[in-house]
């Protein structure tokens, strides 16, 4: 019966002895409040009533600075909260700083945030920390790092998380901001403007272009054409036209009972020949002269009185 208590207790005290640490923990086993050793990732043991083991996360943790009333430069109350991301080292001496160099380091890291941040935004002034925000990101965590070094524990990034100003200067920004929006949008609905004109323009232009080239070329073109007939006319047809002009004349001349002369060494046939532009046809027998006929006494059969 002992023997069986014995072992049961002895079962006990080995299943309290057990601690398993996940890889997200690290572990620093204490004895009777003296550190012993380091507790890595996995299986350890400890001896139970004796042993102790402090568990400390490692993976990256956000803490919330809360917000604050903060003078800038150009004495303005602003309302400023952030938002410090942190992870302790995963190596045994920044664990041990971690716990055995500072008390409860979140309230310390939230303590010197808010001071931090009332020391950087006192240099500022108000349009300088609303418009530059990474910048004094960057300065909020460049000054808890070099604060926190010797806690064992890494600042990754700080962030604020809103900017509140007074709300008249609220009202005057959102009435500066509308006006330069308005600006913004008068000045691009100009610019289209001009754009839209200028290529009108030059549409015109291009189309006035083409029309006096069209206007050109038309004209050559057309002065070409005469000229070649011209010069067909003068290379080619400068005969053709004189015997059409003789023609013209004899056609003329022969309307209105004109009377025509006959020398007595031509005939009628070889005058109006001439007139005509034909060759002259020879007579065959010279008869006695002729007299002056009238052609349309001829045509009706009656001689000339």
């Amino acid at each position: 019966m002992i023997l069986e208590l014995i072992g049961i207790v002895c079962v006990l005290l080995l299943l309290m002895s057990i601690r398993i640490i996940p890889p997200t923990d690290r572990g620093l086993i204490e004895r009777f409040g003296k550190y012993t050793r380091f507790a890595e990732p996995g299986l350890n043991l400890v001896i139970p009533l004796v042993e102790g083991m402090r568990r400390i996360n490692i993976t990256e943790q956000m803490i919330d600075a809360e917000p604050q009333e903060v003078i800038t430069k150009d004495n303005l109350n602003a309302q400023v909260d952030a938002q410090i991301y942190f992870k302790v080292l995963s190596d045994e001496d920044s664990v041990k700083k971690s716990q055995y160099n500072v008390y409860n380091y979140e309230e310390q890291i939230v303590a010197l945030a808010r001071t931090t941040l009332r020391n950087i935004i006192g240099q500022m002034n108000f349009v300088e920390v609303n418009s530059q925000r990474d910048t004094l990101n960057n300065e909020l965590a460049k000054g808890l790092r070099g604060q926190i070094q010797a806690w064992g524990i890494e600042i990754v990034r700080s962030e604020l998380k809103e900017i509140q100003p007074p709300q008249d200067v609220q009202e005057t920004m959102n009435k500066v901001l509308k006006a330069q929006n308005e600006k913004t949008a008068a000045i691009d609905y100009a610019t289209a403007t001009e754009t839209q004109a200028d290529g009108k323009r030059r549409a015109l232009i291009k189309e006035a272009e083409g029309y006096k080239q069209s206007s050109i070329l038309k004209a050559e073109g057309e002065a070409k054409a005469i000229q070649l007939v011209n010069m067909a006319a003068r290379e080619y047809f400068k005969d053709e036209a004189q015997v059409m002009r003789k023609l013209e004349v004899t056609e003329n001349a022969l309307k209105n009972n004109t009377k025509i002369i006959v020398p007595s060494s031509s005939s009628l046939v070889n005058v109006i020949g001439e007139l005509g532009g034909m060759p002259m046809i020879l007579p065959q027998k010279a008869d006695s002269p002729k007299q002056p006929y009238d052609m349309q006494q001829k045509k009706q059969g009656k001689p000339q009185e």
